[in-house]
């Protein structure tokens, strides 16, 4: 799986969730999302510097982003249900059976990108 591949169907996927008011499936999708591409960023420069001396230009600060694999994209998305199904197993032993459902929900909406 491609990391960009991955995403353009998780985004259409999300908005197919939010115009169906699927909130699990939001949820789900929208931690997926944000899970790939805090797994593709590259760490901050962070030596501090004097404004005159910092880029202006539209991009100036731009780098390129870290390249998944195909199995890192896999791997993250199983975790993301992997942790799901973990907190919903949990929520069952505290009696929480509302939240383990709703749990076991976002993991469904994620499982067409953990095969």
């Amino acid at each position: 799986m491609e990391l960009e591949e991955t995403l353009a169907q998780l985004r259409a996927a999300l908005n197919e969730a939010m115009h169906d008011r699927d909130q699990p499936a939001v949820m789900a999708l929208r931690a997926a999302i944000s899970a790939l591409q805090n797994a593709a960023a590259v760490p901050a420069d962070d030596r501090g510097g004097s404004i005159e001396e910092s880029p202006s230009r539209v991009g100036a600060t731009d780098v390129p982003r870290h390249e998944l694999t195909p199995h890192e994209v896999q791997f993250i998305i199983e975790t993301e249900v992997d942790l799901r199904e973990a907190e919903a197993a949990s929520c069952e032993r505290l009696g929480q059976h509302e939240r383990a459902e709703r749990l076991r929900a976002e993991a469904d909406a994620l499982a067409p990108w953990t095969t």
